[in-house]
């Protein structure tokens, strides 16, 4: 458990041991969720492509086209607001 305290302006410096373990650094996105008890949540939601380079590879499986990814983008776009 980490303790932060927040500062007149509504700031709070994440500690260094909860930075580390979540792999943050100056620039990087997080996100806040509150709950419905009044707690949060934060999480990181920027990755470097050094973080997800080749995660979606699997011998054997075809490789999709940018024709494709627009396809299935377009297709889900319009299920999602038609």
């Amino acid at each position: 458990m980490a303790l932060a305290s927040l500062t007149t302006e509504g700031q709070v410096t994440i500690p260094k041991n909860i930075r580390k373990a979540l792999k943050l650094h100056t620039g990087d996105i997080i996100e806040i969720i509150v709950t419905g008890r009044k707690e949060a949540t934060i999480r990181p939601i920027s990755k470097k492509v050094d973080d997800i380079f080749c995660k979606l590879h699997k011998p054997g499986r075809k490789t999709a086209t940018l024709e494709a990814f627009d396809d299935a983008i377009r297709n889900r776009m319009k299920d999602k607001f038609q």
